[in-house]
């Protein structure tokens, strides 16, 4: 079952997507083009994308990644190494806009999607590509999933235990780049209607995780020094942890600026830390969090997680409970706001849980009008409208084209 388009089409709507990414950072950005109304097709092997498998939690094996980076696609079975594949593939790229793919350079003009090519197809055509490590450098050949935008960017370096660097388990510099690459996209777009002119953008994992890193670089660089790795404790502020309550849970508190350390002080009971000269700034109470982190660990000990919210809430302090993933599917504003949409899929009785599109437009929202689609689902929809007929389609399947 296929979940129904519903309201308008979509600020986007009569953008063509040719969606040749696998993973995340190409496909979350033709996600997201999908969610404002373009019609994307996802272009896979006749075995399907790498991607499609991985920690599979359908009956017919598709993962939970790529449940949520392909709704509102269309999926296409292709052979792009025969040469009728090729054809079909210059087919497509004459009624597209945009091509999305994330591959090294050598890899995308060994399958005819080098920007080169592609232009000398469509001239206007907007080519969108993620790659790890950027092309032009003594690395833009090399492979690399989201890890290792992460640990070559100096984050993990400071982040995790004293003894034990941390990843984080989250792919950040992989949906980072998939955002960053989206902006480039619709600026593209915007330069196109103003000149006619397509262009190549391009994003990658590297120069991500770098933005999100700039501030560590920039300490080093100036001052000379690294502050060392700390756990869930600020990396510039106090006190800042995540603390143990009575009922042994957990609580994020972050303090910063001298308002929010009075009425912190004034919380705990201890106004004689807020003239302490030791706790004058950020960077003192920094330098000297372990104590104002102890005050905190211990009075969160006494108290309930409820408890220590609700002070804390009162007090205008920036807290959080730790959610399991139970408890974010279960969360009372996550579920008020609509963050995660139900989708319906093949097997699943109730549905998916899908993020909505991550930002919201007053007048042009996004919307996830379908699911992610089966292998091949679309394969003759997709060839119907390039002229291909049934007859077609049935020889292109003997000869194992798509």
């Amino acid at each position: 079952m296929t979940a129904e388009p519903t309201g308008a089409g979509g600020v986007l709507e009569g953008i063509r997507v040719l969606d040749y990414g696998r993973f995340i950072a190409a496909p979350w950005c033709s996600a997201l083009l999908a969610d404002m109304g373009a019609d994307v097709v996802r272009v896979e092997k006749r075995g399907g994308g790498e991607d499609r498998w991985v920690q599979s939690v359908t009956e017919s094996g598709e993962g939970g990644t790529f449940l949520q980076c392909n709704r509102n696609k269309r999926s296409l079975t292709l052979d792009t190494t025969t040469d009728e594949g090729r054809q079909i593939s210059r087919k497509l790229v004459e009624r597209a806009d945009i091509v999305v793919a994330n591959m090294p350079a050598a890899g995308m003009r060994a399958s005819g999607l080098d920007y080169d090519t592609l232009r000398a197809i469509k001239p206007d055509i907007i080519l969108a590509s993620a790659t790890a490590y950027g092309e032009g450098g003594p690395y833009s050949d090399r492979i690399g999933f989201d890890g290792a935008g992460q640990v070559m960017s100096g984050a993990v370096y400071r982040q995790g235990l004293p003894e034990q660097p941390i990843r984080t388990v989250v792919p950040y510099a992989d949906f980072g780049t998939a955002l960053t690459l989206t902006i480039g996209v619709m600026m593209a777009l915007y330069h196109r209607d103003r000149t006619g002119q397509g262009q190549h953008v391009e994003g990658a994992l590297l120069p991500t995780a770098l933005m999100l890193s700039n501030a560590f670089l920039i300490e080093r660089d100036l001052l000379g020094t690294d502050k060392p790795r700390m756990g869930n404790q600020g990396a510039s502020v106090a006190p800042c942890d995540l603390y143990r309550t009575k009922d042994d849970d957990w609580v994020l508190l972050q303090v910063a600026g001298q308002p929010m350390f009075k009425r912190w002080c004034r919380l705990v009971g201890r106004l004689d830390l807020f003239d302490d000269p030791r706790f004058a700034d950020d960077d003192l109470r920094w330098k000297h969090g372990d104590e104002l982190n102890a005050v905190m660990a211990s009075w969160c000990a006494e108290r309930t997680k409820a408890d220590v919210l609700d002070a804390l809430q009162a007090a205008k302090l920036p807290a959080a409970p730790m959610l399991s993933t139970r408890e974010v599917l279960d969360d009372p504003h996550v579920q008020a706001m609509g963050y995660l949409q139900r989708v319906p899929f093949p097997g699943v009785g109730t549905g998916v849980p899908i993020v909505e599109t991550p930002f919201r437009l007053s007048a042009t929202p996004g919307v996830i009008r379908r699911r992610a689609p089966l292998l091949g689902e679309h394969t003759e929809e997709v060839l119907a409208e390039i002229g291909y007929g049934a007859a077609d389609v049935d020889g292109l399947r003997r000869r194992e084209i798509v």
